[in-house]
């Protein structure tokens, strides 16, 4: 089994607080596949954002993540059971779960094993679904420009951990073995102001290991240009993600 690599414990406070939102006929989608909706398990959970989206859809949620940090920065919901554990190896029985999701996740995890665990989990007929979102823009030239400055060689890039080449494939060289499923597109639109966007920058692991690395904010470098793009700062603009879905069944 592969070490757990943990790129977010760090900042927990601030990935729950600045990161978007899936969007909710996501879920809705999802619960409509499954077998039944009776046991739904968020692998990789982080600070719970899908497990309470799945909580709204399911009678019980079991949420899992490596890391107590995220755990305990989660939001709590009575149906929702929290648990620090591995991907590849849950307390959960055998075939009880309806759906497995992994939201923004999946990159991290080993794949054979987890997926043997998907197996093992899931019952008859269930449903596995992993997403991931990649870059992010406004349509906008020269506010999606600093972004990409960001994001590029220049400043983070280095920084991003080798996994990250998963996401910006769109998942599609992620081994998948289950039958797969198709799936509407499900557009990842956030309404913010440009505090809120470099709030979401500073949440990235390669901000974090950026500052790590050199003692300074990278965001920092780049927010006086981003401000002067985005203009006024109260101004709320549609920012919009890459989503990319995975959907099979048992």
């Amino acid at each position: 089994m592969s070490q757990f690599k943990d790129h977010f414990s760090g900042h927990a406070d601030l990935y729950r607080e600045a990161r978007p939102t899936y969007p909710d006929a996501l879920f809705d989608w999802l619960a409509a596949q499954a077998p039944d909706r009776a046991l739904a398990w968020d692998c990789g959970c982080g600070n719970g954002q899908a497990s309470v989206a799945l909580a709204r859809h399911f009678d019980r949620v079991v949420a899992t993540d490596p890391s107590a940090n995220q755990i305990a920065d989660a939001e709590p919901r009575a149906n929702i059971d929290y648990r620090v554990e591995p991907a590849e190896r849950s307390s959960l029985a055998d075939a009880s779960a309806s759906l497995v999701t992994v939201a923004q996740a999946l990159h991290w995890f080993d794949f054979a094993a987890f997926y043997a665990e998907v197996r093992r989990v899931l019952k008859p007929g269930g449903v596995f679904a992993a997403w991931a979102y990649a870059a992010c823009g406004t349509g906008e030239a020269a506010i999606d420009g600093v972004i990409e400055h960001l994001y590029g060689d220049a400043l983070t890039g280095p920084h991003w951990p080798q996994e990250r080449a998963y996401v910006d494939a769109g998942y599609r060289t992620i081994p998948f073995p289950f039958a797969a499923i198709d799936a509407p597109e499900f557009p990842m639109i956030m309404r913010w102001n440009v505090d809120q966007l470099l709030a979401y920058l500073r949440s990235w692991s390669a901000t974090q290991r950026y500052i790590k690395a050199n003692g300074e904010d990278p965001v920092g470098i780049v927010e006086p240009d981003l401000r002067v793009a985005w203009g006024d700062p109260p101004r709320v603009r549609e920012v919009c993600w890459q989503f990319h879905l995975l959907a099979g069944r048992v």
